[in-house]
C-alpha cells in the first residue's frame, strides 16, 4: 500500500510545499493582533469568510452548527470562525472517553470536547504548526482545562499510542493534508476497538479549475486540496474503517462561496459529515 495519495493534476504542490505554506499560514492567523485579524482577507485562512472579530466569530461558529451557548461557553481566543462544520453533532461524546482532535488550532473543538467527556476524560489536540498550539495552551488555562492535552505534531504522524483514544474528531483539516490515506491509517492505528471517526470536511464535486490545485492560497484555504467522495471512502476502506458515511450538506453553500474572492467554490466544494468505526 503506497503511503502517497494519487495527486488529481501534475499541476498539483508537492507535499513539502503543502505543508510549509499551510504552517506558515496558520502561523500567522495564531500570532497575528486584533486588528490585522479585523482586516484579513477571506482568502487568508481555511474555512472562514474572513471575520475574525469576537462577534463575527461566534456567528460562523452558529453558522457552521454549533449552538449560541456551546459558542459561549469557551473562554479565549479558542473561536476562530474556522471549519465546515460541527464535528461534536456527529461524534455522541460521552463522559469519560478520550477524544483526540486532528489539527486542533487554537483548541475550541477541544474544550467543548472536555465539557463533554468530563473530569474523568481526557482530550488531546495535535497541530503542526508551534505558534497555534502555543495559543491553545494559553487558552487551556483560561478555560481552567486540566484534562485537555495540546501536542506539537503531524496528523500523518500522530503523537499518541496504539489504541488509546475512544474517539478521533477534526473540522475542515484532513483536507490540507498531502496524505490523505496516512492520516485514515494513523487515526486508525490511534482508536481503540469500537473506537469512532468523525469529522467535518471539505469533498471535491465536480473539476477543480485550472491552476487552483497548484495555487498555494488555495490549497490552504481548503479550496483546492479536498478529495472526491468515491476516493475518501477508498481512504476510509483501506484504512479498515467499517461502517463509513460519507454525507454531503447542502446548505454549506451559503458560506464555502465566500471562501475565495475570485471562485465561487461551492460549483466544486461541499462540506460534508464523514463517520465511520473501527472494529471491535
Amino acid at each position: 500500500m503506497s503511503d502517497s495519495e494519487p495527486t488529481a493534476t501534475d499541476e498539483s504542490l508537492d507535499p513539502a510545499t503543502q505543508r510549509r505554506i499551510v504552517r506558515e499560514r496558520y502561523a500567522r492567523i495564531a500570532t497575528e493582533t486584533e486588528a490585522e485579524a479585523d482586516g484579513r482577507d477571506s482568502s487568508d485562512s481555511c474555512c472562514t469568510d474572513g471575520t475574525t472579530e469576537s462577534e463575527g466569530t461566534a456567528e460562523t461558529a452558529t453558522q457552521l452548527g454549533y449552538s449560541t451557548a456551546a459558542v459561549e461557553s469557551v473562554d479565549g481566543e479558542a473561536n476562530l470562525g474556522l471549519g465546515c462544520g460541527n464535528p461534536h453533532a456527529l461524534a455522541s461524546i460521552s463522559e469519560g472517553e478520550t477524544v483526540l482532535d486532528l489539527g486542533s488550532g487554537a483548541g475550541f473543538d477541544c474544550f467543548l470536547a472536555a465539557q463533554e467527556v468530563g473530569q474523568s476524560g481526557r482530550v488531546i489536540g495535535v497541530d503542526m504548526t508551534p505558534e497555534m498550539v502555543e495559543k491553545a495552551r494559553e487558552n487551556a488555562a483560561k478555560n481552567e482545562s486540566e484534562n485537555v492535552d495540546f501536542r506539537l505534531g503531524e496528523i500523518e504522524h500522530l503523537p499518541v499510542a496504539d489504541e488509546s483514544v475512544d474517539v478521533v474528531i477534526s473540522n475542515c483539516v484532513i483536507n490540507l493534508s498531502p496524505n490523505k490515506p496516512r492520516v485514515f491509517r494513523e487515526s486508525f492505528r490511534a482508536l481503540r476497538p469500537g473506537g469512532r471517526l468523525a469529522v467535518s470536511d471539505v469533498v471535491v464535486t465536480a473539476d477543480v479549475p485550472a491552476g487552483l490545485r497548484a495555487d498555494p492560497d488555495s490549497v490552504a484555504a481548503c479550496v483546492a486540496g479536498a478529495s472526491t467522495i468515491d476516493r475518501l471512502r477508498e481512504m476510509l476502506d483501506d484504512a479498515g474503517f467499517e461502517q463509513v458515511d460519507i454525507a454531503p450538506k447542502d446548505d454549506s453553500d451559503r458560506f464555502i462561496r465566500e471562501w475565495d474572492d475570485e471562485h465561487d467554490v461551492s460549483d466544486f466544494l461541499v462540506a460534508a459529515n464523514i463517520t465511520g468505526r473501527k472494529p471491535e
